[in-house]
């Protein structure tokens, strides 16, 4: 365990308005070490790295590196100071190649001088860590995996010694997270400081050390190898928590969904979903794996009526929906959670009676003689709020002001409520803390047991693998291949997230 300080944290604050985001942090990030902050939704995990990264100027509190007092007021500032910062959502010039985008700001010489001098730098950091990439590949040809070594490669780049990574393996295969580890313990073992920002506990079992926040406050440091996962999840939101979903064996039923060489465009013309041919049947879940962007949210729109079918079709309780409207599929019975719950799902400045009812407005339990009944959608949020858990000042509370995970909630109160025979689940539990996944799981798992066929698609294996009856995997918009939950592990889907076939060994399905 690495002993000598790197940065050291003293009763850092900071608000927003009259909101509290940190509250007096105190903790120290050892050399060589890596450092996991892990905490609920909205507890102040990224808003402390934030500070540490002079994004934000703290209210209050001090920072120290290598024992010296420090005080950012922008990023530049950090950097100086050997701190780098990969954040979730990269911030890459897609029309610049790799070269250009990690010299892009870091000198003021000629454009030439920097990618002659980068080119040699960056060769020795990728061999130093055994990372590769092409250094000419613009960055709209990488895959998102690929983009976030590059913006590995330009904090090392700039010299840091101390990298915070804000949930860096979201968009990454399984295979592709045991690599970046195997990396970053290279880093640590060169005396580099990792601070992990994660939500996913097997890899926050990896770190040598866990500050557990708990809104805004600290609640704890612990060493890792003298913890556990239950132990961690406890600190965090305070309660025991269920951390395998309770799937009963359920004989599936007659078909429900039925889609046939289905063909999607995306939003620039081209195609993003390719000829899928499956179907769902009551009484079960199909999982769809795969890394960001290989169709899936073009294939739920299609299915839900959002987006037009170019080929092919779908069949809801054997008659033909294809193309039907969004309205229309609704009043059929098809739930819809999408992967985006702020621009797909809610409307922000609705409070939580108007959203409940999106979609649903005209349908006679809310409305008279073309009039909302307001009673009556008081009521319904009432109700909403009290079965979902949902934590609010009030039913007149606008959308925008609550956590992801109480918006989530109002979307799964609404859409489990209105459907009928089929729920799509997109992302369903993307920013979610572990004890609102919990009810996630659950919900799903009572709507398979009442008899629904549910699509479930997320970048999160566990999810998949703990609620699926079979799995789909997708690259590309296309198929690898369906198969029985139980004949795939996660290294076999890791495998075909990336493309690659399996042997003969495991059981294939292409319907």
């Amino acid at each position: 365990m690495p002993t000598t300080e790197h940065l050291r944290v003293e009763r850092l604050t900071k608000r927003f308005g009259e909101v509290t985001a940190v509250d007096s942090a105190s903790f120290d990030v050892r050399r060589g070490e890596v450092h996991c902050l892990l905490g609920e939704n909205g507890a102040g995990k990224s808003t402390l790295s934030e500070c540490l990264y002079g994004f934000y100027r703290p209210d209050s509190g001090r920072l120290f590196v290598d024992g010296h007092p420090v005080a950012f007021s922008s990023p530049r500032d950090a950097i100086a100071h050997g701190i780098g910062m990969v954040h979730q959502h990269f911030v890459l010039v897609t029309p610049l190649s790799v070269i250009e985008n990690v010299v892009l700001g870091t000198h003021k010489s000629g454009w030439s001088a920097n990618l002659t001098e980068a080119r040699q730098r960056l060769a020795e950091i990728c061999d130093r860590y055994g990372i590769q990439t092409d250094f000419n590949a613009k960055i709209w040809q990488l895959s998102v995996g690929e983009q976030q070594w590059v913006e590995i490669l330009k904090a090392l780049y700039i010299g840091a010694e101390l990298l915070i990574l804000d949930e860096p393996t979201a968009v990454l295969t399984p295979q592709e997270s045991e690599r970046l580890f195997r990396i970053i313990r290279r880093m640590t073992d060169d005396g580099l400081s990792v601070i992990l920002i994660s939500h996913k506990l097997n890899e926050v079992m990896q770190s040598d050390r866990v500050t557990v926040l708990r809104k805004g406050k600290i609640v704890g440091t612990v060493n890792t190898e003298e913890t556990t996962k239950s132990d961690l999840v406890k600190m965090m939101v305070g309660r025991s928590v269920s951390l395998k979903a309770e799937r009963r064996e359920l004989s599936a039923g007659k078909p429900v969904l039925e889609v046939k060489d289905l063909a999607v465009n995306n939003d620039r013309g081209l195609r993003a979903v390719n000829g899928l041919t499956f179907q769902i049947r009551a009484n079960e879940i199909l999982g769809i794996a795969g890394v960001a962007g290989n169709g899936q949210k073009e294939l739920f729109e299609a299915l839900v009526g959002a987006r037009k079918v170019e080929q092919g079709s779908v069949h809801l309780n054997g008659a033909n929906v294809t193309n039907l409207s969004p309205k229309s599929m609704i009043d059929i019975g098809i739930g819809y959670i999408p992967d985006d719950r702020y621009r797909a799902g809610l409307v922000g400045e609705f409070d939580i009676e108007e959203n409940l009812i999106l979609g649903l407005q005209e349908r006679a339990e809310f409305s008279r003689h073309k009039l909302l009944d307001v009673k009556r959608m008081a009521k319904f949020a009432q109700e909403a709020i009290n079965q979902f858990g949902i934590v609010t000042p009030s039913s007149k509370a606008r959308a925008n002001t609550l956590s992801g995970g109480n918006a989530q909630k109002i979307i799964l109160a609404r859409e489990l409520w209105s459907s009928k025979s089929c729920l799509l689940a997109n992302q369903p539990t993307r920013g979610l803390d572990v004890g609102v996944i919990e009810y996630v799981h659950k919900m799903l798992l009572e709507k398979r047991s009442d008899g629904f066929a549910v699509l479930l698609a997320s970048e999160e294996l566990d999810d998949i693998l703990a609620l699926s009856d079979r799995i789909a995997v997708i690259v590309k918009g296309e198929f690898m291949g369906i198969f029985d939950a139980g004949s795939v592990s996660l290294a076999d889907l890791g495998l075909l997230m990336a493309g690659q076939k399996l042997g003969t060994s495991v059981a294939l399905e292409v319907e």
